[in-house]
């Protein structure tokens, strides 16, 4: 029986990385047949509950290693030191973590965008990967997108010697493969789909949450928090609740639809941070006239059971990648607010 152990994944509380495991399960059993696959977990029960059929699939949730001083880690990385650029990870990992990356057969590093510059410097990644390549396994940059590093000139050539030992790279969208192939990289590449495309609908009740008598059709829309970081620097943040909420007015009023807010990334402790129903939330007092014209999708839905949702939209928005992937692969008519290399090399992908 194959044993891959899943680098880069922490918690099902963002949908797109729940939908990334599940379905990057499904294809290692149609490839290996029985297998096991070790998911890191920073809250096991939480997860587990998410995905009650796990254990028939042969999934094992496994503690994740987070280590509080990689917080200061990659913040002091944040100098214009070139030593600190170029350290990696330069801490050791614990010996019970080095005897679970021995024990594979093959490391799958998910999460999509971990290795890129979006959430600093993903030097604890390289430290895991780093290990499992160290100790023989093939180590495999999953359904990724890879990069831009330019910003960060004294790592560049780290993180190139890094990606150069990997087993392969599956690319997820063509941006990511023609820049990898600029870095000299383009015989480790290989083109492929999002696994999240492959994802199976989990048929859920939607009528606690439908629009009410929607002539035209819903409208799904996912609005992230992720969002201010590209507005101008001294903006209120109510500006964007504000246009988002007038464009949800039009959509009702004068295009008769209903509109359904659909969160994706929603914290298992209910922090605000980085919250999509928290952040939409803030919509429905200003909204408050249009009635059940307007209505939020239930937050505690599963990838699966969210995908379904989305599929019986007409139309959909969304700033959360893996929103728009359940769109898009359902055939929703759909718009990407794109704020990363991702969402624009997966729209290329597919209309060219």
């Amino acid at each position: 029986m194959k044993r891959f152990y899943l680098t880069g994944h922490h918690t099902f509380s963002n949908r797109g990385c729940e939908a990334i495991v599940r379905s990057t399960v499904a294809l290692l059993r149609e490839q290996f047949g029985d297998i096991e696959v070790l998911v890191p977990s920073s809250n096991i029960p939480e997860d587990h509950a998410q995905w009650p059929e796990a254990d028939s699939l042969g999934v094992r949730f496994v503690p994740a290693y987070l280590p509080s001083i990689n917080r200061y880690w990659v913040h002091l990385q944040q100098f214009p030191i070139p030593v600190l650029k170029k350290a990696g990870w330069p801490f050791p990992l614990p010996q019970w973590l080095r005897k679970t990356l021995a024990s594979v057969d093959c490391v799958l590093s998910i999460g999509g965008d971990n290795y890129s510059l979006d959430y600093l410097l993903p030097s604890l990644l390289m430290g895991l990967d780093g290990c499992a390549m160290d100790l023989g396994k093939p180590v495999v940059l999953w359904g990724a997108s890879v990069g831009p590093f330019e910003g960060e000139p004294h790592f560049l050539p780290v993180i190139c010697r890094h990606l150069e030992r990997m087993a392969f790279i599956a690319a997820r969208e063509p941006v990511t493969v023609e820049y990898l192939t600029k870095l000299g990289l383009g015989n480790k590449v290989i083109h492929v789909a999002d696994p999240a495309f492959a994802l199976t609908t989990e048929p859920v009740d939607t009528a606690t949450f439908w629009p009410e008598d929607p002539g035209e059709g819903v409208l799904g829309l996912n609005v992230s928090p992720l969002l201010l970081r590209y507005r101008p620097t001294k903006e209120p943040e109510g500006r964007l609740l504000d246009e988002v909420a007038g464009f949800i007015r039009y959509a009702v009023v004068e295009r008769r639809l209903g509109v359904l807010l659909v969160p994706h990334v929603i914290p298992h402790d209910g922090a605000a941070k980085n919250n999509d129903a928290a952040f939409m939330a803030q919509l429905l007092p200003r909204l408050s006239d249009l009635g059940n014209h307007l209505r939020v999708m239930n937050d505690n839905l599963n990838a699966a059971q969210t995908k379904h949702v989305i599929s019986q939209c007409r139309f959909f928005i969304g700033a959360r990648t893996h929103s728009t992937i359940a769109a898009l692969s359902s055939e929703v008519p759909t718009i990407s607010i794109a704020y990363s290399v991702k969402a624009k090399g997966i729209n290329r992908d597919l209309f060219g």
